[in-house]
């Protein structure tokens, strides 16, 4: 019996996927729920399992956009497993006939092709291609009809990179993954749809520190490996901003405003396929506990490259650390449809006045990206400076002076 397996619905709002890898060759056999395929779509790297026991046909190659519910393989159940060994080769023959001696006579060389007015002319698609790279037609060779420069030749043309002095000068040309494609399509939407603006604020955090420092390893102990990070008192500090300032976790909808009465906090996470934003659902119903232990588990899930569509769907604003990779300050994108997003920097201690004293603390750049078109300065202000209060006096703003009852010790 042949099965005929067809790309499954990574969700509702997706009618395409890419085959990325397929994990398996043409014609070999293959167990039942055994990963065969990776497929990328727009928002995730899905694996994609067989459905049934037998011999493979691939009808698909790896690259290769499919729709939804098209046939990318066939499954032969009726195939026997084949034995562990692997058959014997068969006998070389002892002798093998003298091959008669040929001489192959030496091609003539092909003549030149003749210059005419069409030699080095772009088609009209090739020069709109050539104009996009800021590539000029006389540094083109023209594989089409008397040496006219077809798309083909424009799509493969590569700008100059000046006259070489030596050493290696390789390049590579890769294909976007879809997952990729998307997001930069995204990010530039973000750019030209939206009316963004930063604003910026630092953060002592020499009252989170002295917390962590004091609580970190009963919490660990106490929540079975679950850590005390950042991450946690970063959330509630921006369920908490969000309550006092709901504009920021409302988005635009045509001539519409759409206010949320919840906190699905998307967090940004650099996955092996990319960016990727899982979301903590209702975050200001969670306990430290709770966003830390549901953290850890979507960043297992996108490194693992077990992250699903559902789990990165959805969010009211979005929180970035760019800090782990040791960026200082940055202007966080908004993430679309969402009006803002907070970015995290690296800690550097650094001189502050305190009393009319310096001191050392280790501080903290925060920059809040906001829709200027939703987002009034004032709204977006005092969301950045109550994130800050908040993460300045914890052990009040969000444990309620009673730290152990508030990190479940």
């Amino acid at each position: 019996m042949i099965l005929e397996m067809k790309v499954p619905s990574p969700g509702e709002s997706i009618k395409e996927v890419e085959i990325a890898t397929w994990l398996v060759k043409d014609g070999d056999y293959v167990e039942k729920d055994q990963a065969i395929a990776e497929v990328d779509s727009d928002k995730a790297t899905l694996e994609l399992p067989a459905e049934a026991s037998g011999t493979i046909t691939l009808k698909a190659e790896e690259g290769d956009a499919v729709a939804v519910g098209a046939v990318v393989c066939l499954i032969d159940t009726s195939a026997a497993k084949p034995s562990g060994a692997a058959p014997a080769a068969a006998e070389a023959p002892k002798a093998e006939a003298p091959k008669a001696e040929v001489k192959a006579e030496a091609p003539k060389a092909a003549p030149a092709p003749t210059a005419t007015y069409a030699s080095g002319t772009p088609s009209p698609a090739a020069r709109k291609i050539l104009d996009e790279k800021n590539i000029t037609p006389s540094t083109v060779s023209g594989t089409g009809k008397d040496g006219r420069i077809t798309k083909e030749d424009a799509l493969n043309a590569v700008p100059s990179m000046g006259t070489p002095t030596g050493g290696n000068r390789g390049s590579e040309r890769t294909k976007l993954s879809m997952l990729r494609r998307k997001v930069a399509e995204r990010l530039v939407a973000a750019k030209n749809e939206t009316a963004m603006l930063t604003t910026f604020n630092e953060v002592n955090m020499t009252p989170i520190n002295n917390l962590r420092n004091e609580y970190k390893d009963a919490f660990k102990a106490k929540h079975a490996g679950v850590g005390l990070g950042y991450m946690s008192f970063f959330t509630k500090a921006v369920t908490r901003a969000l309550a006092l300032y709901p504009d920021v976790n409302s988005m635009m909808d045509g001539d519409y405003k759409v206010a949320y009465d919840f906190c699905d906090i998307s967090i940004a996470v650099s996955g092996p396929k990319g960016l990727m934003v899982p979301v903590v659902r209702n975050a200001e119903n969670l306990t430290f506990r709770g966003v830390e232990a549901e953290i850890k588990r979507l960043a297992i899930k996108a490194r693992d490259g077990q992250i699903t569509v559902d789990d990165m769907t959805g969010g009211t604003f979005t929180i970035t650390n760019g800090g782990v990779f040791g960026s200082m300050l940055s202007t966080p994108i908004i993430n679309p449809p969402q009006s803002g997003i907070l970015g995290m920097h690296n800690i550097i201690e650094r001189p502050i006045a305190v009393n009319g004293k310096v001191e050392i603390h280790p501080m903290m750049y925060v920059a809040l990206s906001y829709d200027h078109r939703i987002i009034d300065g004032r709204e977006s202000v005092g969301f950045l400076v109550a994130i800050k209060e908040a993460l300045e006096n914890p052990l009040e703003l969000l444990m309620d002076n009673n730290p152990k009852k508030a990190l479940e010790l």
